[in-house]
Order: structure tokens, then sequence, then C-alpha cells
């Protein structure tokens, strides 16, 4: 027999535009969020609602951001009738949107990084824009970027990242777990036809200089069968240059004591040239230390101009050749005083650069 009080109670719950009161809280709460104003008398009558019924979507609403307030999350979302406005608003939006400073800001660096293909940097914008970006200054930020996106000029990647990117990060064992190992198919950089095989660890997705590098240890079987690292120091390779890659059986065990550690990584690699760990000194006469301190992160400060000796002294734990590369670009500001083997790299690629003026 057919409950005719339930049967009425479910067509109060839908009105005359056809939506039930889950599609309705839905539509109100996806306009909020988007910084929109509900009027409510002009709402009921798009619903085919009284405005009770709206007062008691908004409720709901209310209810459901209350409950995520009270699990700690940071959302501090409510919504409120306000009168200057006449209608309900969202507030806190603020604390959980990017601001339109900010998204000016962070599709700027996009932008100068030049990391993306155009496809993939026109698609990421207008996802930032659309979903962050209030519905008044959409206009002004999209012309904003407009020319810098027409006049955008990418890097001649060798394929598509973007997906790669992300299937990547996945393999990356957190901690001291087991970590997964790849086979990576890679393209070297000094030929366009050589590729080699390589087993990893991987450990870290990174961004330098216009490009993504997957780090990672590359391994091999020792006499009792077991992957080991090969070096003491990790390897990078440029993402786009993996032709292909997959996860192996076999894991590799990670002790927490010699776990990654990503961001002092960072501080001690520039332009992504490998090598070993070393401390390497020099001297800086030049007129901004602080410029100094901050693309070499790690250097210390051993001691200060004097009248005798008008330099910086500085020391700065770094990985391969990269720091070198970099106070090339100080000229004459810049002297390598040790390691030895560090001064005579540093003497003999002046001495090649000068050859070629000779």
């Amino acid at each position: 027999m057919i409950d005719e009080k339930n049967l009425n109670d479910k067509k109060t719950s839908e009105n005359k535009s056809g939506k039930s009161k889950i599609e309705r809280v839905l539509d109100l709460y996806t306009r909020l969020c988007e910084g929109r104003i509900i009027n409510k008398a002009e709402t009921a009558l798009g619903f085919g609602v009284d405005g009770r019924t709206v007062q008691r979507d908004i409720a709901d609403i209310n209810r459901f951001l209350e409950e995520r307030r009270n699990t700690g999350t940071a959302d501090t979302r409510e919504v409120k009738n306000v009168k200057s406005v006449d209608g309900y608003v969202m507030t806190g939006l603020e604390d959980t949107l990017l601001s339109n400073s900010e998204i000016l800001a962070v599709s700027k660096i996009l932008l100068e990084s030049r990391a993306f293909t155009k496809k993939e940097i026109d698609g990421i914008l207008d996802k930032i824009v659309s979903g962050c970006v209030p519905k008044e200054s959409m206009k002004l930020v999209k012309e904003l970027l407009g020319n810098e996106k027409i006049h955008y000029v990418e890097i001649d990647h060798e394929s598509y990242i973007e997906g790669k990117l992300w299937e990547m990060a996945w393999e990356i064992g957190p901690g001291p777990e087991k970590c997964n190992l790849l086979e990576i198919l890679y393209q070297k950089q000094e030929t366009s036809t050589e590729a080699v095989m390589r087993i990893v660890q991987p450990l870290a997705i990174l961004f330098s200089e216009y490009y993504f590098y997957l780090n990672a240890n590359i391994v091999e079987k020792n006499e009792a069968g077991i992957y080991v690292p090969k070096y003491d120091y990790p390897a990078v390779f440029r993402i786009d240059r993996i032709r292909k890659y997959h996860r192996l059986e076999e894991k590799i065990r990670t002790e927490y004591k010699d776990r990654f550690e990503e961001g002092e990584f960072r501080k001690r690699i520039q332009f992504m040239y490998m090598g070993p760990l070393t401390t390497l000194r020099f001297k800086y006469t030049g007129k901004s230390i602080e410029s100094v301190l901050d693309r070499l992160p790690t250097a210390k400060v051993k001691s200060k101009p004097t009248e005798q000796d008008p330099a910086w002294l500085l020391d700065a734990e770094v990985y391969g050749r990269g720091a070198l590369m970099w106070l090339l670009t100080q000229g004459t500001m810049v002297e390598v005083v040790g390691p030895p083997s560090a001064r005579q790299e540093m003497k003999t690629m002046l001495q090649e650069m000068l050859a070629k003026y000779e």
C-alpha cells in the first residue's frame, strides 16, 4: 500500500524548477562559494518555493559549515544575512580562496617559470582564475594576464609533463618505509639519440631553471642480491626526458636517520648539477653580500672585510659544480680559495674561456 504522507512529502521537497532539495542546496552552496548574493525572494521565485524553504536550505548549509569548523579545520566560512546587500552572503571566503593580488602574483610566477607547454599553461591559468577569482574581478584579472598568455614562449620540452609529474610523485615513499623502485629509460642531454636504462629510488620532485626534475638514488644489487644506492649522493633526471618508466616488484628500505631531506638538498644544489658534497670556500668583494647569501643558503660568513683585506670570506656546503658556475657569473668579485680541487677547476674554466678570445 502506498504511503500517501511520504508521497506528499516527496512532492513538496521538489519545486516548479524540477529541483529536489539536495539539488537546490548544492545550487545555493555553489553560488555562495562563488561570492554571489542570494536574495531570498528572488531565489524562492526561481526555485518555485516559498521564502521559508530558502531559509531552511541556508540553515542546512550553515550546519554543514559548522560541522567542518568543529572538526578542527581552518575553514571559517559562514552564511550571513547582510541587510546592506539585501541577501545572504558567505563570509570567510577570503581565508579559503586566493585574493586577486595573490592570483596575479602566482600567475606571473607561473608564466615567468616557463615550466609548462603553452597548452598546459593556458589550462592551468584558466582553472586558477575560474576557481579562485571573485566574479566581479574575473574580467580584470583575465585582461591583465591575457597579453602575457598570447606572447608566452614555451621551453622546447621533449614531452608534456603534467600527468607524468603526478604519477611519479605517487612513487615516492613516505619517510622510512619501503620505497618503490622504478626502471626508467632516460634520454641523455649530450645526444639526441642515446637513451640509458636506470633503476632508481625516487626521492623528490624538484623545479629549477625552467624544468621539473626527479631527484632519485641510482641503485644496483649488492652481493646479497639486495638493491642499494650506487653513489653516496642522489642524481637528478629531467622529467620531460624520461621516455618510459615502470614500477619494479622489488622495494628498497630507507632508515629514518637516512631519510631524504628535500629542503636541505635544495640549499646545496645549483643548476641541478650533481656531484659529491663539498665545502666551498671563496672570497667576495662585491657590494651586495645579501645576493650571495640568498643564492647560496648554506653560505656562512667566516670573516668580514677589513682595511687589509676588503673581501668577505665565506664557506658554502654544496653538491657538484653548479655553485662554481654561479660564482663565474660574479666575475672579478669572486675568488675561490678552496678546496684545492675546486680552485683548480675554476682556474681551468677561466683559462678555457680566455682562450676563446685570444
